[in-house]
Formats: C-alpha cells, structure tokens, sequence
C-alpha cells in the first residue's frame, strides 16, 4: 500500500471531506456518550432541542457565532497565507478592552450611526497591534509566530486583567472586576426582541461575503494564496511578499479584534477577564473545518455554536457532562485533518 499524491481534486470530494470529518467526529462522540450510560440518540436529539427547540435558543446559538465567525474567519485569512496565528485570542481581548476604553466616555455624545463605526475601528485597530507585534518578530527576528502569538495570548490577557482591576475598573460593580460599560449609543441593536441576538451577526456574515470575494477576486487575494504555497517562487515571480504578509496580518488581527469589539457591544457591555470562553482558539478549530473556505467558516461556526449552546440542554437531560461539545469539536479537528490529508492524497494497492 502507498499514498500517491491526487493531480486534480472534484468539488464533490471537497464538499464530502468536512462532512465526513463531522460525521465521523459525532460517531467517536456517540461512543463517549454510550460509555456514559445514556443513549447516544437521545443526546443528540437534546443537543438539537437545545440549539433551536425555542426562539430564545435559536437566538442565543445565532448569538455565540457570531464570534466564531470572526474568529474563524481571521484564522483562515491568516493560515491561507501561511501566517501561523494563534493568537486570536489575545487578538480579541485587545480589541474588547480596547472599545470598552474608548466607548465608556469619549463616545458618549455622538449618534449610534458615528459611534458604532468608530468602535468597531478601534476594536479592530487593538487586534491588528498584537498581531503585527508579532508580525514585526517574525520578520526582524526570525520569532516563529506559532510562539509569539501564543505567548501574547497570556499578555494579553494579563493586561485586561490590569486595566478592569485599575484604570477601566468600573466603580459601580461594587469590587467586581470588571471595566466601564460602554455607552448606550454604542450597543448594538438587536435583531430579535427579548433575546441577546444583534446586529452584530449581519456584520459578521457580510464580513465573510467580503473576505471571499477579496480572495476569490482580488490581486491581493491572489498574492497571499501564492506566499501561502510557495514564499520563495512568490517573490521571484514578483509578489510583494513583506507588504502582502503586513495586510494579511492586519486583516487577521483586525477581524478577531473586531469580534471583541462586537462581543462587548452586542452581549456584554463590558469586559471582564472571562468575556471570552476560547473564542480565539476555537477559531482556529473552525478554520480547518472549513478547509479555510470563508463561506464555510460560516457553516463551521455554527456547528460549534450548536455543539456548544445544545450541549447544555443535553447535560441536564441525560446527566452527560457539557465537556462533551468541547470533546466533539476537537475531534472534529482531528477527523477533518485525517480527510484533507486524503482529498490530497489516494490509496494505492
């Protein structure tokens, strides 16, 4: 038996690959439950009862998302060019942090229309900092960005942890950790009453609309895939591989930014050291399931979001332990790099 490398790969066999990656990931997932002693049938049905037995739960997995769209998407951009950036995390908290600075006063007199725009410049402006720090060692230094963005990950958040207990710490919580809420004029509305769900969730759609047109269509989008095959062959056919590699991490960064920055004026109002629960290192799970496909982060996302919101659902019906939405997303990873590696590569006997 060998693996013979494939000359042309269908559209049909891209599709199936995350599909059979998901699948799979539920089966293995299936087992655990059944280990557990409740029926795997009836987890699953719970976990779908969860995500969208209701208008409040279909709100609430449209909701958690929302993020991981954007996370996702800033992973995809990043990874398609072969820019390792796992910081997505830190990324988010900056631009978080950063809004809640900015929107708690020297935004609170302007129309929504103004303020919300200037906020989600700010958010993403935080993102794309870190990740041209990191850029910025990777170029001068030659630091792999696989350590420099995962190590600012922790930075990052100790300097959130530092501006919620000091400088943004919001006098009104009663010793509370948490920053300054943003003003009113900077929340943004939501699209369906009584639930958490907002506008937040268009952005984040037109956003991946965006990004696949840029890749799909543009000259820049061109440039980043061939840095992303070949950096050497690239340059000497003329791409500009450092200013390609800058934008490519702005968009990067810009995007988990701005998920923070959605993240506080949609659902939160304010930050705190836990107003992310992985939604940076989520991303990156998201990403490969989409096989980097902008449109199919937005599929990949609310898998996870359907995981994630039904499991809870399922935890208290059939007393298995909400860890297993965590477990299935990571097997999903798992499965779908095991299916890529075969849309790449066919058995021969």
């Amino acid at each position: 038996m060998r693996f013979e490398l494939r000359e042309t790969r269908s559209t049909a066999l891209m599709i199936c690959a995350p599909v059979a990656a998901i699948a799979a990931a539920l089966v293995l997932s299936g087992g655990l439950i059944a280990l557990a002693g409740a029926s795997v049938i009836e987890a699953y049905r719970f976990i779908l009862v969860g995500a969208f037995g209701s208008r409040s739960s279909i709100a609430e997995t449209l909701t958690r998302a929302t993020p991981l769209i954007l996370t996702g998407l800033a992973a995809a951009v990043a990874f398609r060019a072969r820019l390792w950036n796992i910081g997505g995390e830190g990324q988010f908290l900056i631009g978080a942090i950063a809004v809640a600075a900015v929107g708690s006063e020297l935004t609170a007199g302007l129309p929504s229309a103004i303020a919300i725009p200037i906020l989600f410049v700010v958010g993403a402006l935080g993102g794309m900092a870190l990740m041209l720090v990191a850029l910025g060692l990777r170029q001068g230094f030659q630091v792999d960005e696989v350590v420099s963005t995962l190590l600012l990950n922790f930075v990052a958040l100790l300097f959130v942890s530092m501006m919620v207990e000091g400088a943004l710490r919001d006098p009104m919580a009663f010793g509370w950790p948490q920053s300054v809420p943003v003003a009113d004029n900077a929340t943004l509305p939501r699209l369906m009453e009584r639930t958490r769900l907002h506008a937040g969730l268009i952005v984040a759609l037109l956003l991946a609309v965006v990004v696949y047109l840029i890749q799909a269509r543009t000259v820049f989008g061109l440039q980043s895939k061939a840095a992303g095959y070949n950096a050497g062959a690239a340059r000497f056919a003329g791409v500009p591989l450092g200013r390609t590699l800058v934008l490519v991490a702005c968009i990067s960064g810009g995007l988990a930014g701005l998920a923070g920055a959605i993240q506080v004026m949609g659902v939160r109002g304010n930050v705190t050291t836990d107003i992310s629960p992985g939604f940076g290192y989520s991303g990156i799970v998201i990403a490969m399931l989409a096989n980097l496909n902008p449109l199919g982060v937005i599929l990949a996302a609310c898998f996870a979001a359907i995981m994630f919101i039904g499991a809870d659902g399922m935890s208290r019906a059939v007393g298995v332990p909400s860890f297993i939405a965590d477990v299935t997303v990571a097997l999903s990873l798992l499965t779908m790099l095991v299916a890529l590696f075969f849309t790449q590569y066919r058995v021969r006997w």
